[in-house]
């Protein structure tokens, strides 16, 4: 991309994001955190964990977004007797011209851009592993052979963090896919009235598109030329490190609550993230605030708290707000 284009892309960018605002608020109320983070990996190109409890609105918020961007929305229902050919397509007898027969693939529902897996932790492993290669390859292989996925491809899934009987929780090398794991909580009082309101007194409004599937990959590669200072990129590394138990220069409060921390790929996407954060905020340069924004959503599915953790009642935002506190920001008493 030249310098032109990437200029374009980044004012379009900046621009951009107070219409998105206003499309969504036609339906969409509050819970500004959640939709900058879905954002934020949209424009990063990183896949969602949602977790929220039932009726607040996550496959409105997740469509009203595919909307946005024009991208070919696809909703997937996990159920206990889902199979994996329910996902990524399966071939079929097929009698062609002349009545040869031959086998054609039949493309499943993951063939789209953005993905919504509705309740992923209610799946068995095997349907869930066949999400594994179409999040990190953005490809399906069906008898040996592999067929490429629309791009830009994004998996959003949701979980329901109350009912956890009947379920399947995610394996970790499956929760490592996801660049974040995004918190929908209930809504304050006035923002539920309003939500009320505006769903019985008259037919939603219709969400128009702003961009394409080509301006988000164009926003791909302008997230990624988008400079950090090295010390930044440090700092994000540390605080990835400091979840990690057994080691010289784990906190003690590590070493009691943690069983296992984050991984390298925590560090990446805070970075990747933290750039995306910066540009949507109008500015070029990435700051610490941008790194310390995204920690939580970041680490919370890759951190696994201790059996003496959960005895006190310690969460792991609990930990990884202690990790902030001991984490020296870079210019502010290294």
């Amino acid at each position: 991309m030249d310098y032109e284009s990437e200029k374009q892309a980044v004012e379009m960018l900046r621009a951009g994001r107070a219409k998105i605002d206003a499309e969504l608020s036609k339906a969409i109320v509050g819970q500004s955190d959640v939709v900058e983070q879905l954002l934020i990996s949209l424009f990063a190109g990183g896949h969602c964990l949602i977790t929220g409890a039932p009726g607040l609105a996550k496959t409105l918020l997740v469509r009203s977004i595919a909307q946005i961007f024009h991208l070919k929305f696809q909703r997937i229902q996990f159920t206990p007797d889902l199979m994996p050919a329910d996902i990524t397509g399966t071939e079929i007898l097929d009698h062609g011209e002349g009545g040869r027969r031959q086998m054609q693939f039949v493309q499943g529902p993951i063939f789209g851009n953005v993905i919504l897996a509705d309740e992923i932790n209610r799946t068995p492993p095997k349907t869930q592993a066949a999400l594994l290669e179409a999040m990190q390859e953005h490809q399906v292989t069906v008898s040996g052979k592999s067929y490429p996925l629309e791009e830009p491809f994004f998996v959003l899934a949701t979980q329901n963090p109350i009912e956890m009987e009947g379920t399947y929780p995610l394996p970790e090398a499956q929760l490592d896919r996801f660049m974040f794991n995004v918190l929908i909580d209930y809504l304050p009082e006035d923002d539920e009235v309003a939500v009320v309101k505006q769903t019985t007194s008259r037919r939603p409004e219709k969400i128009e598109p702003l961009f394409t599937g080509e301006d988000v990959q164009r926003f791909h590669e302008i997230v990624q030329r988008t400079p950090i200072a090295e010390d930044l990129i440090r700092y994000a590394v540390r605080i990835s490190s400091a979840t990690r138990p057994g080691r010289s220069s784990s906190p003690a409060f590590v070493n009691e609550w943690v069983s296992w921390g984050a991984g390298t790929r925590a560090a990446q996407y805070i970075v990747l993230g933290a750039k995306a954060r910066a540009l949507l905020q109008g500015r070029t340069h990435v700051a610490a605030e941008d790194i310390q924004r995204l920690v939580h959503p970041a680490l919370r599915h890759r951190v696994l708290v201790s059996y003496r953790a959960e005895a006190e009642g310690v969460t792991v935002d609990n930990v990884i707000s202690r990790v902030l506190e001991t984490v020296p920001v870079p210019g502010k008493g290294q």
